[in-house]
């Protein structure tokens, strides 16, 4: 297989003056999605619930395991196609479109695109193939088919066998793994000097005082984080290059992951683990989740949900290990810098000579990567404050807005949660003051792992 993968891959709340939402309570359709889904995607297909017959098995064998392995597509991966569309199951999708995650040419993409939609009943857009069938799929909650994993791994280690630890069972939805176009970074603790072909972490990654820092302008955007007084920047353009850091801050093994897409970096303690159970050290798996980074475990090869510090996977999932998050404030850092003197901030060699910023280019139009419907209570790349309150409640705040709010000497809050200006930037605390961990990050990303948010978004 590992001499046929470069084959493959070329191939193939309430303040005083502020409104405020509950969870989002959509009308719902005779189809049991809300109304919002029905009026961009259009009406779902009919749904079977049988099993897979031995000739449907062998027809998705033929057209997508045995064409990624042999890196052809002849004659009986064009039988085995027209086979799967002769079932009318759009439970099949799932696995046509794993496949054209990985083929290349447009001919071939459209294909199995024009397949795709077929059995969708759907209109097929004029471009973006791979990304329109995958945005149906999650969007009408197209049930998986019978033996999904099984085809979906088939397809994924082929392309990258490092990821055949990763693809397993756990409380995690596989229908929306797909690939982000980068290998797993799969080295061990502490050698993340070493280079690789990969998202490089950096584990205890060298930092300079704030006064050494002199190659980082005052506007710079970096994440600010405090653990027990001490205080350290992780500069957005260091974090576009690592997407993780394994670090010690204030006596404290904090993981330190970014994702791009969803413009959030979050913290996560990774000691005082339960009894048996050693420190995680993450990494990027190469894999994404409805746009959201795969983290793992290196150590177990323990999948993490990214966005919530939940194993899902893996010997960790086992023991239900939750990691506990810390707040991220993010500003410039010349606010960060003046408000904490004695801040630490990373080296400029983390950033391996790069400087670009994919904030502000490449998310212009929206999530490059499909994630089907997005709550339409604000534009998918608004900057929100997300946060949970004692009651486990998400509230998500409209950060521009709150900024406003906040500069005007208002009160910003819901519950027992207020946010508080720091730095240039926003964090919530309790009723008493205590940081209570919250983070920055796009509207689309927190309110799809978030559904139940509830939104503050000011003046109505």
């Amino acid at each position: 297989m590992r001499g046929n993968r470069n084959f493959v891959i070329a191939m193939f709340l309430s303040s005083a003056v502020s409104v405020w939402s509950g969870a989002a309570a959509w009308s719902q359709t005779d189809h049991g999605l809300p109304n919002y889904v029905i009026d961009q995607f259009g009406v779902p297909p009919h749904i079977p619930d049988n099993d897979l017959t031995d000739g449907v098995r062998s027809a998705l064998t033929v057209a997508a395991i045995d064409s990624v392995q042999q890196g052809v597509w002849r004659a009986a991966q064009e039988q085995a196609l027209a086979d799967i569309v002769a079932t009318r199951d759009p439970r099949l999708v799932w696995v046509l479109a794993d496949l054209m995650r990985f083929v290349p040419g447009q001919n071939l993409s459209r294909r199995l695109a024009a397949a795709s939609f077929d059995l969708l009943q759907a209109e097929q857009p004029s471009q973006d193939d791979w990304g329109g069938v995958t945005d149906h799929l999650i969007a009408w909650d197209i049930p998986e088919p019978p033996e999904y994993l099984e085809f979906k791994r088939a397809i994924f280690t082929t392309i990258v066998p490092g990821w055949d630890k990763i693809f397993v069972e756990g409380d995690i939805d596989w229908r929306h793994v797909s690939w982000g176009g980068v290998l797993i970074d799969d080295r061990a603790y502490d050698t993340t000097d070493d280079p690789c072909n990969c998202i490089p972490a950096a584990d205890n990654p060298k930092v300079s005082s704030a006064e050494d820092a002199t190659w980082l302008s005052d506007d710079a955007i970096v994440f600010g984080l405090e653990v027990n007084g001490e205080y350290r920047a992780y500069p957005r353009r260091i974090m576009e290059v690592r997407e993780m850091v394994n670090d010690t801050l204030g006596g404290r093994d904090l993981a330190i992951p970014y994702c791009t897409l969803c413009g959030a970096a979050q913290a996560y303690f990774t000691d005082q683990l339960p009894a048996g159970i050693k420190r995680p050290i993450l990494r990027t798996s190469g894999l994404l989740i409805r746009s959201n980074k795969v983290m793992f475990d290196v150590e177990t090869y323990s999948v993490f949900d990214t966005f919530l510090g939940k194993a899902v996977t893996g010997p960790l999932a086992d023991r239900q290990l939750q990691l506990e998050q810390v707040s991220v404030v993010t500003s410039d850092w010349g606010s960060w810098k003046k408000a904490h003197p004695n801040t630490t901030v990373l080296a400029e060699n983390l950033a391996l000579g790069r400087d670009f910023d994919f904030r502000n280019n490449r998310d212009a139009n929206g999530p490059i990567f499909p994630v089907g419907d997005v709550d339409p209570r604000l534009p998918v790349h608004e900057d929100i404050i997300g946060v949970l309150t004692a009651s486990n409640a998400p509230i998500a705040f409209a950060r521009s807005k709150a900024f406003v709010a906040l500069n005007s000497g208002q009160e910003v809050g819901v519950e027992d949660v207020r946010l508080v200006l720091d730095a240039g930037g926003i964090r919530a605390v309790d009723a008493q003051g205590q940081n209570v961990a919250s983070h920055q990050a796009f509207w689309f990303a927190w309110s799809q792992f978030h559904p139940e948010t509830a939104l503050w978004a000011g003046d109505e």
